[in-house]
């Protein structure tokens, strides 16, 4: 433990001279941070570091960059999913990689000059997202891939095929995605202070896009049964379910922990 609000679990055999067989995977939301250490090799959990409230949550990236010897190692690969209000959908058939820096014109926020794509083949659209100048400069982790922040709950939205709804918790925020007939309908992210807020965006949801009440909930990340939030979803749907990620990855560093808490940090794993 860092902190009260910080906590770092490491696999006691994990030594890091073989940083380079494993993966490092980084979640910034806008006000919680988290990464995990993968074996490439064995498919097995060697770390997972996780600190809510933090303020900033690119700001605590770089600020651990300086202090933290496991953001440092060498890897195999670097994937990072980024929470930013500055991204743009696009279909895939009115993607045109020619017009893409045109894109910029409609992001609300000032950003840096490097636009990235997220691919989701799936869905058949692309995410179109700039960072922010300071965020994009402190990221400076050679050839990492970079995500829009919900790219490993869309992974895991693939194995969806009825009407569905999505919820990621992080302490004061909320990613949501809701999808129908194999497609997604809405994605957004939503600061909550309380569990008055967050009833009040998740009804303006269901009346404005007809979410029926038979739609399937899951839920992960900083969420329990039958806290307020839990509790307030059950008042509009019939059925919830916690998202555990689907993969072969040996996560029994994470024993302790409810399986739910870090799945759309691993999902990032099958993210390409």
């Amino acid at each position: 433990m860092d902190n009260k609000n910080s906590i770092l679990l490491i696999n006691p055999t994990f030594e890091p001279s073989t940083s380079t067989n494993c993966s490092l995977l980084v979640k910034i939301g806008l006000k919680s941070f988290s990464y995990a250490i993968i074996d490439r090799e064995t498919n097995k959990v060697n770390a997972v570091y996780d600190e809510q409230e933090c303020g900033d949550g690119a700001k605590k990236l770089a600020d651990r960059l300086k202090t933290d010897p496991y953001l440092t190692l060498a890897y195999q690969d670097v994937k990072i999913a980024i929470n930013t209000p500055n991204s743009i959908t696009i279909p895939i058939e009115l993607y045109s990689e020619e017009n893409i820096g045109a894109n910029a014109q409609y992001f609300p926020e000032h950003h840096s000059n490097n636009i990235y794509v997220d691919a989701q083949q799936h869905f058949n659209f692309r995410t179109i997202f700039s960072l922010p100048k300071n965020t994009d400069d402190a990221l400076n982790f050679t050839a990492a891939k970079r995500f829009h922040e919900n790219a490993g709950l869309l992974n895991q939205a693939e194995q969806l095929n009825s009407a569905s709804l999505i919820l990621d918790f992080t302490v004061g925020n909320v990613n949501l995605i809701y999808l129908n007939d194999n497609r997604v309908i809405f994605q957004q992210s939503y600061e909550i202070a309380d569990v008055e807020e967050f009833n009040y965006y998740l009804l303006l949801m269901i009346n404005q896009l007809k979410v029926e009440r038979s739609t399937m909930v899951y839920i992960c990340g900083i969420i329990h049964e039958n806290d307020h939030q839990y509790n307030c979803l059950l008042k509009y749907f019939n059925a919830i379910e916690f998202l555990t990620i689907s993969n072969d990855l040996d996560q029994d560093i994470l024993d302790d922990m409810p399986a739910h808490y870090y799945s759309s940090l691993l999902a990032l794993s099958k993210c390409v």
